[in-house]
């Protein structure tokens, strides 16, 4: 089949402003979207930048705007998405070149909410026995592949640079329910700030960005319940 890729250009070396470039080539319904622009960049324009890695859906650096929807690249079948396909970087994030935004922030609010695992208790002689009632209540959580996706679609992080995000509150919400770890109220107390849980507003764009389908929204409304519960 003959695509269209309408990708959003902006490089600050040759031009202040951003722009559109398009490229038209031959390509098979079952190419990834990722696959038509590594034909560009190989084939066509060395000169576009974007990130990507593993290519399996696992690493999550090729998340972009694939006509208008957060979505990662590789995970996305040109033939799925039609003959013309719109790529834009993501929402909400300062471009530093073509299709790639600055991440820092994102990490950044990442690092604050403590993801790792907290317990200065004496280690046993085996592992930390758990049940599996007490795994599933965050085993969802565990998915996330900090791509970005969900926060990026967020309307209150686009306002807010302050909030921490959606991806944030996830990692958080991996640690919080885990009953072998330790560190929970320190951070409900990061989490039920004013740029915590409270800024979302339960838009679900999150949840339907998530390229793994965790329940982001769900999550959240349980971490909110938490810290009213610790705080009771």
């Amino acid at each position: 089949m003959r695509v269209t890729f309408k990708v959003y250009r902006y490089q600050p070396e040759i031009r202040e402003d951003a722009y559109f470039d398009s490229f038209e080539f031959d390509a098979e319904p079952t190419d990834r979207v990722l696959d038509g622009l590594n034909h560009i960049k190989w084939h066509l324009d060395g000169t576009l930048t974007l990130r990507r890695s593993c290519q399996h859906g696992i690493c999550g650096s090729d998340a972009l705007r694939i006509n208008g929807v957060n979505r990662l690249a590789c995970k996305v079948l040109i033939g799925d998405v039609g003959s013309k396909i719109k790529i834009e970087p993501l929402m909400g994030l300062t471009v530093i070149k073509d299709l790639v935004v600055d991440m820092d922030r994102f990490f950044s609010h990442y690092r604050s909410v403590m993801p790792y695992f907290v317990n200065d208790e004496a280690p046993p002689d085996r592992e930390r026995l758990q049940s599996v009632e007490a795994r599933d209540a965050y085993d969802d959580t565990t998915k996330c592949i900090l791509c970005a996706a969900c926060t990026t679609s967020c309307p209150s992080a686009w306002s807010n640079p302050g909030f921490l995000g959606p991806a944030a509150i996830v990692q958080a919400h991996r640690f919080i329910f885990d009953s072998r770890d330790k560190g929970s109220e320190e951070r409900l107390a990061i989490l039920g700030q004013r740029d915590g849980v409270w800024r979302c507003r339960t838009v679900f764009n999150c949840t339907r960005a998530c390229p793994k389908e965790i329940q982001i929204t769900k999550a959240i409304g349980e971490v909110k319940k938490a810290i009213v519960a610790d705080r009771a």
